[in-house]
């Protein structure tokens, strides 16, 4: 049965995230907001977070495209191979921001993703999630949870959230009502960005 915790996006309360740390420290599951939907995530580091939240999403872990939640860019360098300037620039103007960017992955990344050619970054506009971050050390993986309903993809209530995941996760955020619409995905892997998906957040700035 999952916890269920409400935290304030303007303000979050320190000892709220510390909470939800302690609970990914020990390889626990959590939902969590971004500025986007609501995002499914462990700790970048624990292998058997990882192997769970793959086997929810039906996945082998080797083959999932999970997104790294960083909260800057300070330590993009620990995932990604060096980029170039243009490139950097791009990612300082979008970030903080509903995108998620797909960088060539470095020889440091974590086991399970140590064969990847690319990797996905995301920087959201959100204060709980880009706290929830800071305060573990570390990024964390995020995929977000889709919903069977063909009208409404994402589910963005909360409390409709927590019915659905309590005996799949640990812990659930309330954060407020979520989007329903997905980041925007741009590949920086190549000499040009190619838009992968159109999501939230403005194509004019690339």
């Amino acid at each position: 049965m999952a916890e269920f915790v409400r935290i304030y996006e303007e303000n979050p309360n320190p000892k709220e995230i510390e909470r939800v740390v302690a609970i990914l420290k020990k390889g626990g599951l959590i939902i969590y907001p971004t500025d986007t939907v609501y995002g499914l995530g462990c700790d970048i580091t624990n292998l058997k977070a990882l192997e769970r939240v793959a086997r929810i999403k039906g996945v082998k872990l080797e083959k999932a495209n999970f997104s790294f939640i960083c909260h800057d860019l300070s330590n993009l360098s620990d995932y990604v191979k060096q980029i170039d300037t243009s490139t950097f620039k791009i990612l300082k103007r979008a970030l903080p921001g509903p995108y998620t960017f797909i960088l060539p992955g470095s020889k440091s990344l974590p086991n399970p993703f140590k064969k990847k050619k690319t990797v996905g970054i995301r920087v959201p506009n959100n204060n709980i999630a880009t706290e929830i971050v800071k305060r573990l050390g570390n990024p964390i993986i995020s995929t977000s949870i889709r919903d069977e309903d063909e009208v409404l993809e994402y589910t963005t209530d909360p409390e409709l959230i927590l019915e659905k995941w309590e005996d799949l996760v640990d812990l659930v955020i309330d954060g407020g009502y979520g989007d329903n619409e997905p980041s925007t995905v741009i590949d920086l892997s190549e000499d040009d960005p190619i838009i992968v998906r159109e999501g939230k957040g403005s194509l004019e700035i690339f």
